[in-house]
């Protein structure tokens, strides 16, 4: 399932580009939102694909090497233990995966020369040669070699470009999808016939998590801003990041209008959000900021958790 962060960031982005845009229409921000966690959804479908297309590449290229004139010993009797690999034929045979894929289009066919280049990648890493060596063949080891593709496509910029260039909306989501996959892949057993796909959410409070969150976040956003000036009198808010202000502004938003998160889920989440959303030292001086106002927030009785651990 798409996790609370990656949605927390898309709350985020989506106001972000409310704000910056002067937009006057809340209704349909929110439904650029929640398509752009659609978008997400796909992505995940369209990843657990790429090892078929790279088996469909592999297949090709041996059928090639069979049609040379002078076919040596190995092209006649090439090594079929990735073709034959079984994770990769239990995907392949999912019919969760193939509904969803055939119902949004998704297909790596416009991208050879990512797909050559991912497998020629993949079979120069010491695991896939060591791998591809052994006689015996478990479903274990198959598995263990798609979870190091995954590893590998962690850090791979010419995937990052393609995806940016199929959606727009899956910039930033592929560490996130990636996770989801590779969990997905450590779940499997033998005996599993298909794939067992991971939901969108993860319980049915995480589409109104998100729609709360945002809309809390912009109709109360002069708000908190408020609550900000004050407690950075010292500084001058011109010069701080727009990024800051507005993850202050979300977190207070979770903080106050979802009791049954900890304070500290929402400090520890925002916080390692803005590590990567906005400056260097935007961590702590929102750490510092988020923890002033929350003090306050709570003297004001606007903070109230409820659940076990929380009263």
């Amino acid at each position: 399932m798409l996790s609370r962060r990656l949605l927390r960031i898309k709350v985020a982005k989506a106001l972000y580009a409310h704000l910056q845009s002067d937009a006057d229409n809340m209704i349909a921000t929110e439904k650029t939102l929640m398509a752009s966690i659609d978008k997400a959804y796909d992505l995940y479908f369209q990843l657990l694909t790429l090892p078929e297309a790279l088996v469909k590449y592999a297949t090709e290229r041996q059928e090639i090497a069979k049609q040379k004139k002078l076919p040596t010993f190995e092209d006649l009797n090439p090594n079929t233990k990735f073709i034959d690999n079984q994770v990769i034929r239990t995907i392949s045979v999912t019919d969760a995966i193939n509904d969803h894929v055939a119902a949004k289009k998704l297909s790596w066919n416009n991208y050879p020369e990512l797909i050559r280049s991912i497998y020629q990648q993949l079979s120069e890493t010491e695991y896939f040669k060591a791998y591809m060596m052994r006689d015996e063949r478990s479903f274990e080891e198959d598995r263990i070699l798609v979870d190091k593709l995954y590893d590998l496509l962690a850090d791979f910029p010419a995937l990052d470009d393609a995806l940016e260039e199929m959606s727009i909306l899956w910039s930033d989501d592929l560490p996130y999808i990636l996770m989801m996959v590779q969990r997905t892949l450590s779940n499997m057993r033998p005996s599993h016939k298909e794939l067992r796909v991971a939901d969108k959410f993860k319980s049915e409070e995480d589409p109104q998590f998100v729609k709360t969150l945002f809309e809390k976040a912009l109709v109360n956003h002069n708000e908190y801003q408020q609550y900000i000036e004050r407690y950075t009198s010292n500084w001058d808010l011109e010069r701080v990041v727009l990024m800051d202000t507005l993850i202050i502004s979300i977190a207070m938003a979770e903080l106050i209008n979802f009791s049954s998160i900890p304070v500290k889920v929402t400090m520890d989440e925002w916080i390692e959000i803005s590590k990567y959303y906005s400056t260097p030292g935007s961590s702590n001086f929102i750490n510092g900021v988020l923890d002033k106002i929350t003090v306050a927030l709570t003297e004001e009785g606007r903070i109230q958790k409820f659940g076990r651990g929380l009263i």
